[in-house]
């Protein structure tokens, strides 16, 4: 009976379990192969949800039940352990991304971003910048090239990065703001025709995860945090376009 029981209890120990988490939505294609290979690697379970960092913070403060949370920005988890709701050391940065103007046309959108001065496009598409951080680097690259006042009013504006990479590719916008890791295949920019934005032209994107004290004593959620840091997500991370911290 005693053998038993152990038994039992060891098993227990070891049981999968499911964690929940919200992403950014920048993030869906590689995220969707990290959990894919975690899910092998480690028997748990991972139900991903996707969105703008700023809605998943209104969320988490009324009481969202996510356990991890992976932001575009480092401000929103900050804000998340500042608040009380999650844990004061698990914060670190997992990827740091990079801006495309991009265009589901080819040949449409040059190699210099000079359309954005030249054009005769009557729609630009950007994330809202209030949500999305991808949105205000947006807003910075347009104000550092002095053409903000010009191009606001041409505005599309998405909910989230998703949102707007749709708008471009269903045509309601020529061109506009994404995330590189959107249309990044093999290493370059795979349909359409787009702009890599220089680093110096906005603010670096160092994208943040923390673990949410909803996780704190799920195996799931502390074992998908360590995965994040492996040479095989970090491989997956790269491929995407992303830079790795140093």
């Amino acid at each position: 009976m005693i053998v038993s029981v152990c038994l039992i209890l060891a098993t227990c120990q070891i049981r999968a379990e499911t964690t929940l988490v919200a992403v950014a939505a920048n993030f869906t294609k590689p995220m969707n192969e990290i959990v894919a290979e975690f899910q092998k690697a480690s028997g748990h379970s991972v139900n991903l949800s996707f969105g703008s960092s700023g809605k998943f913070v209104a969320q988490l403060e009324n009481g969202a039940p996510f356990e991890i949370f992976l932001a575009a920005d480092e401000k929103n988890p900050s804000k998340l352990v500042q608040s009380g709701l999650a844990v004061s050391d698990s914060q670190f940065t997992y990827a740091i991304g990079k801006l495309v103007l991009w265009s589901n046309a080819n040949d449409y959108v040059d190699g210099e971003g000079q359309i954005l001065s030249n054009g005769n496009f009557k729609h630009l598409a950007i994330a809202d910048p209030k949500l999305a951080p991808y949105g205000a680097a947006a807003l910075e690259v347009l104000s550092n090239k002095g053409l903000l006042a010009k191009l606001q009013p041409l505005f599309v504006q998405g909910e989230n990065i998703a949102q707007t990479h749709e708008f471009i590719s269903t045509g309601n916008a020529e061109l506009g703001f994404i995330a590189l890791s959107q249309v990044i295949e093999n290493g370059k920019i795979g349909s359409g025709s787009g702009w890599i934005v220089p680093t110096d032209l906005y603010t670096p994107i160092r994208q943040d995860a923390v673990l949410l004290k909803t996780g704190a004593e799920n195996p799931a959620a502390l074992a998908l945090l360590e995965f994040l840091k492996s040479p095989p997500a970090q491989a997956i991370i790269e491929k995407y376009g992303y830079q790795l911290p140093k």
